[in-house]
């Protein structure tokens, strides 16, 4: 099942300029999801990230394979998201970068659940350019009301 901007943009509260996935290409609930972002030199960090060398922060990077777990939650138990509630970014293990992310890069980003506990739940994830990996992770992220 693919989603577009419209139906991302109805589960994740982030907005330009930190909305971070553009579209969903793939999903099986309680599974995996797969993503893209498509990185533009239009992104604001690009003016200070570095002028002589334009590069994605990895922060950003890791943020969002984050937006993607959240995605694949969400979209996962849809009876658990209200309107006020969050799904929050609540640890990180094993996390690696590989290569650059540059202007004009595809993004993708691919997050796997791996388990879960006391409702918590733990994705493998990994960022990939060009078949490349980028970074990977283990991310751990919890639905919150506000």
């Amino acid at each position: 099942m693919e989603m577009d901007i419209n139906k991302i943009m109805s589960l994740l509260p982030h907005r330009y300029p930190f909305l971070l996935v553009d579209r969903v290409l793939e999903f099986e609930k309680d599974k995996y999801l797969i993503a893209q972002k498509n990185v533009s030199i239009n992104e604001p960090f690009f003016q200070g990230h570095f002028p002589i060398r334009p590069v994605m922060p990895g922060v950003l990077i890791v943020e969002a394979l984050a937006q993607a777990t959240g995605l694949l939650g969400m979209e996962s138990h849809p009876e658990e998201t209200t309107e006020n509630s969050l799904y929050l970014f609540v640890g990180i293990d094993k996390c690696r970068f590989k290569r650059p992310v540059e202007p004009g890069d595809q993004l993708i980003l691919k997050v796997e659940l791996i388990g879960g506990k006391r409702g918590i739940y733990k994705f493998k994830a990994e960022a990939t350019v060009d078949g490349k990996v980028a970074a990977t992770a283990e991310i751990m992220c919890t639905s919150r009301e506000l």
